[in-house]
């Protein structure tokens, strides 16, 4: 070994100088391994690589069966509305996809805030400071619900001004005023959902979304259906649904032992630092609803095509094909989280760093499969969604863009989940802006317009700001100093911690 520098490259290879760490959160027997110089280095890596894979399976499959079956819920309220009718259809698509997925990547952003802090609390075995975390999360993103509440409520001027018909900002304004209260369940739900994360406890809230899930879907048809009560009706059942969940968390959280020493009640020093919080969460909320909206603009600059139709009716079969996918990778992005988190709380270096090329690894492989299958359904794919035979041959033609983006969203949320454990949303958030939109929309547009590829320059033009961000998180994950992250991460716990000792003195 040159140097200690080269710890950052090969950070599993060399001992720690300071033991195994070994919070309750973290992995002591990983970071024992990894740290065992006397095993060959191969068999070290099949053993640790045995221990990380099981500890990621327990994380990511509950998360993706999370983020599926929300995902679903969303889905079939647009399958009843449109029941009612094409406007309708069109309304609640334009209410959902516009108004409300605003709000739900603002709030779980800034949710993730909670899931730095959380994680690391865990694996630090500071585990009365993970229900301060939570409340203090409430709190913030309550108070955003607000201003948020006013976009809602001002929603048919807004949508008028973009130039939607006065027929569909009224219906689609309806279906809106509907999703009001669930933005205030988001303000309870994403810090109750990182705060069980945390802790490695996903399987409850999998079950949990399941039942709210069946119950949605009957309590949608008495409302739709049998009440008569339309788009309201469905938006309303939607806002409950959610509520479901949130009270039902609630209830495990103060029934269950797993949550005993993390949940200590109401605290005053929840009122504690919140503008610190604030900023952290503000970072976390940029980074992903910069990620949230790439996509959702190259939909509108394909409408300004010569042929807007088939373009928007193709992009929508690949958008909806690379939105269930997607879905996947979230999971990994929740699991990559509370893995780097709880072992960079419980002072375990080798133990993240080994962790962030497993969980980068698998998902990558299992996107590669995801591209491979569209790639050889691409000719049938889109009967799914449509009948059209022109669009099937457009969707076709757009399937190795779609194979691409699929492959490089099994890398990039992962790494975005790296930075959350990390607590790098502010950096995260300066990458998204250069690369998004300040190299993939223009040169997006150029491609697409100047060059006259229309709809596959517009979205390789995307995919190259994507591939650049990829790298540039790749680049900057592993060249970490991961010693240098526990300590910034005990630092990060051990001044929250002040503050709250400070806060019960007075």
């Amino acid at each position: 070994m040159e140097s200690q520098n080269n710890e950052l490259h090969q950070p599993f290879l060399e001992p720690i100088q300071d033991g195994t760490g070994g919070g309750h959160g973290g992995s002591a027997e990983l970071e024992s391994v990894l740290s065992d110089t006397e095993t060959p280095l191969m068999n070290r890596l099949l053993v640790a690589s045995r221990i990380e894979l099981n500890l990621l399976y327990k994380l990511a499959a509950p998360a993706v069966m999370v983020y599926l079956i929300n995902n679903a819920m969303s889905m079939s309220t647009r399958i009843f509305s449109g029941q009612l009718g094409n406007l309708e259809l069109a309304a609640a698509s334009l209410g959902n996809q516009g108004i409300q997925l605003f709000a739900y990547g603002l709030m779980l952003g800034m949710g993730s805030a909670v899931e730095t802090l959380c994680g690391q609390a865990f694996g630090a075995r500071k585990y009365d400071m993970l229900g301060v975390y939570l409340q203090r999360s409430v709190i913030v993103l309550t108070i955003t619900g607000i201003p948020i509440t006013l976009v809602y409520v001002f929603s048919k001027p807004i949508l008028l001004l973009l130039g939607q018909s006065p027929s569909m900002a009224s219906a689609a304004t309806l279906f809106v005023y509907g999703l009001i209260p669930q933005v205030f369940a988001y303000a309870i739900n994403f810090p109750i959902q990182k705060f069980l994360q945390a802790q490695s406890i996903v399987a409850p809230s999998a079950y949990i979304s399941a039942g709210a899930l069946g119950l949605h879907l009957i309590l949608s048809w008495v409302m739709v259906y049998k009440l008569g009560l339309g788009l309201i009706g469905a938006s309303l059942t939607l806002s409950l649904s959610w509520w479901i969940i949130v009270f039902a968390q609630l209830v495990y959280i103060l029934t269950s032992d797993r949550c005993k020493e993390t949940w200590n009640g109401f605290s005053s020093s929840a009122f504690c630092g919140l503008w610190k919080f604030v900023k952290l969460s503000s970072g976390s909320a940029v980074m992903l609803c910069l990620e949230t909206w790439y996509y959702q603009i190259l939909v509108l600059i394909a409408g300004l095509l010569e042929d807007p139709q088939l373009a928007l009716d193709a992009l929508s079969v690949c958008m909806g094909v690379s939105a269930l996918l997607f879905m996947v990778s979230v999971g990994f992005n929740a699991a990559a989280s509370v893995r780097v988190g709880n072992e960079l709380g419980a002072g375990n270096p080798k133990s993240a760093a080994f962790s962030v090329v497993t969980v980068t690894i698998v998902s990558f492989l299992i996107s590669v499969v995801e591209a491979m299958i569209v790639l050889s359904t691409r000719h049938v794919i889109s009967y799914a969604f449509t009948s059209g035979e022109t669009v099937a041959n457009a969707v076709s033609d757009l399937c190795p863009l779609l194979a691409i983006t699929i492959i490089l969203n099994g890398i990039q949320p992962v790494l975005s989940g790296v930075a959350v454990g990390c607590g790098w949303q502010a950096f995260v958030a300066y990458v998204n802006v250069g690369c998004y939109y300040v190299v993939g929309i223009p040169l997006g547009c150029v491609m697409g317009f100047y060059f006259n590829l229309g709809v596959k320059g517009i979205w390789s033009g995307m995919i190259g700001g994507t591939a650049m961000q990829t790298v540039i998180l790749l680049w900057s994950t592993f060249r970490t100093d991961w010693n240098k992250e526990v300590e910034k991460a005990s630092k990060r716990l051990d001044k929250w911690e002040a503050n709250k000792e400070t806060l019960l003195k007075k």
